[in-house]
């Protein structure tokens, strides 16, 4: 039984487990939530944790892939109503600021976690399940967007998904290692290149 599929269906438990875990990092950290913290704040026995997900590296693949569905839901339908490059664009960029600022502790989990799947096969497939999703959902907006004349992207949707990701980690990685720092001008220069990504078909 894989952490994506804990039952069939998801078991309300099973929900109940993430969201304690997502919040206890808030508060604890990786590194401070452990299962007996996690298993009180979901008022559950800690062996359903085991059940459910067996270790806590795997519990925290589905903390990141429940909150990356989230922000996707949200930014799906903020982009439902972009009329031009430049609104998707904001938006890309409002979401990055808003959740380096608000889930600094949860965008900071998505890096450790390619860290575990250096060393872990398991976490490693899920862990490239999770970016495979999360690209080819994106992907799947920008077809649409482009399909309604809204974009003209300058490569294939899931080469550009790929690129947005991309860019997004860099400047996440830098604002929270930096977070006094003022990334205007780093984010504008990315908005520039994002801009000729989106707007220019390929010839």
């Amino acid at each position: 039984m894989s952490a994506a599929e804990p039952t069939s269906p998801p078991s309300d438990r099973a929900q109940r487990i993430v969201e304690a875990m997502r919040r206890s990092i808030g508060v604890r950290g990786t590194a401070g939530s452990t299962f007996d913290h996690v298993a009180r704040e979901a008022g559950v026995s800690r062996g359903l944790l085991h059940y459910y997900f067996g270790t806590k590296e795997r519990l925290l693949v589905e903390v990141v892939r429940r909150d990356a569905e989230l922000r996707i839901e949200i930014l799906e339908a903020q982009l439902a109503g972009a009329r031009n490059a430049d609104d998707f664009i904001e938006l890309l960029v409002v979401s990055l600021r808003e959740a380096v600022r608000e889930q600094s502790d949860i965008v900071a989990l998505g890096f450790e976690l390619f860290t575990l799947a250096r060393r872990n096969e398991e976490i490693a497939n899920e862990y490239v399940g999770l970016l495979r999703g999360m690209r080819e959902h994106v992907a799947a907006v920008l077809a649409d967007k482009q399909a309604e004349g809204v974009l003209q992207l300058g490569a294939a949707p899931e080469a550009v998904a790929d690129v947005l990701f991309s860019l997004a980690d860099g400047i996440a990685i830098r604002m929270l290692a930096e977070p006094d720092r003022d990334m205007t001008p780093t984010v504008d220069a990315a908005v520039t290149a994002v801009r000729a990504l989106l707007t220019h078909a390929p010839s």
